[in-house]
């Protein structure tokens, strides 16, 4: 249970919430948990198994106050519309911003800086762990990526921040097979494949970017975004471009390091793969279990949020990321300020 940006999040299962002389009562097998102040939040979050009392309910769309409903891993299921929701105001303004190419440039050059910058502390965490010949490799590209961050400012169109963006992408998957300490050669990236993966590494990230991505697309529908008109992600039908955006600073934060982890730990082997014909390959269902399992409890563990400087779940960032981009989009923040994880 966290509040962050005045939302309360309640992701204990069997939790129970009611109105109690104007306060949320919290209740976990019937025993109070938490009484806070309705005045003081602006909305409730919920995962999967909890119930909320109707007359809460009320309370919230009377005070214009939404409720919104997911499933216990993240996947947004609903979400409450108030009388006067507010969300018409702030899709409007993402629209607005979206077609306006200064602002739209503006909030690529964040996202993409957010992303370089984890990628750069990803490399070095790495580093620190490997042997000398391995870091030497992983701090040169450290050192290379930083310098591109230092190039964003000069991008004049959302194209070149691309172009930065994809330059230290490359860099970055060029030394990926250093992070790992066991079965470089079955894990080998030679080059980032999707759809389809033709190697058992593209697969295995592949899979944890659509666990992150739907994540992301959850974020954006609880704030009331839209998930589809994106920044540093170009408008495509059937593409969530604001959740790819949200999920480019996270890639290395959750996905990258999970995948890094379960391999190192020996947790994801060569038998968790299987090739097909035309040089394809899948993970198995085992594999995917261990994944979600692992992505699981990598994003309940807890980081200190470095603008808002609360203790969050790695799993709720995707949500403060939003809020604070909504935020951006009212123009109560002057830009989006990206995550950098520490």
């Amino acid at each position: 249970m966290r509040v962050l940006l005045n939302t309360l999040y309640v992701q204990t299962q069997g939790s129970y919430l009611r109105l109690e002389n104007d306060n949320v009562r919290v209740d976990v097998d019937k025993e109070r948990k938490a009484m806070l102040p309705l005045h003081h939040l602006g909305g409730i979050t919920v995962f999967g198994n909890v119930l909320v009392s109707p007359y809460l309910v009320q309370q919230l769309g009377r005070q214009n106050k939404p409720l919104t409903w997911l499933s216990e891993f993240g996947r947004f299921a609903a979400r409450t519309e108030t009388p006067m929701s507010g969300n018409v105001l702030l899709r409007a303004a993402q629209h607005a911003a979206a077609v306006d190419v200064a602002r739209t440039l503006e909030v690529a050059k964040y996202i993409a800086a957010g992303k370089l910058q984890n990628q750069k502390s990803a490399l070095l965490r790495s580093a620190r762990d490997a042997s000398e010949d391995d870091a030497q490799v992983l701090r040169g590209a450290a050192h290379d990526v930083n310098a591109l961050i230092g190039n964003l400012p000069l991008a004049e169109t959302v194209d070149g921040v691309r172009g930065i963006e994809g330059t230290a992408a490359r860099i970055y998957f060029n030394v990926f097979n250093f992070m790992l300490r066991v079965s470089r050669d079955f894990f080998d990236l030679t080059e980032r494949t999707r759809r389809p993966a033709r190697d058992p590494i593209n697969a295995v990230l592949n899979f944890a970017y659509t666990v992150l991505a739907n994540d992301c697309a959850s974020a954006c529908q609880e704030v009331g975004l839209d998930p589809q008109v994106g920044f540093l992600h170009a408008l495509r039908p059937g593409r969530a471009s604001l959740a790819l955006d949200l999920m480019e600073e996270l890639r290395p934060v959750i996905a990258d390091r999970a995948v890094i982890t379960l391999i190192n730990r020996s947790q994801l082997t060569p038998k968790d793969f299987t090739l097909h014909e035309g040089r394809t390959v899948t993970i198995s269902e085992d594999g995917r279990r261990t994944l979600i399992k692992h992505l699981q409890e990598r994003k309940a563990e807890t980081v200190n949020h470095p603008l808002t400087g609360r203790d969050t779940p790695l799993g709720l960032i995707s949500h403060v990321q939003a809020r604070l981009l909504a935020q951006h989009l009212r123009g109560d923040r002057p830009h989006y300020p990206p995550y950098l994880h520490r």
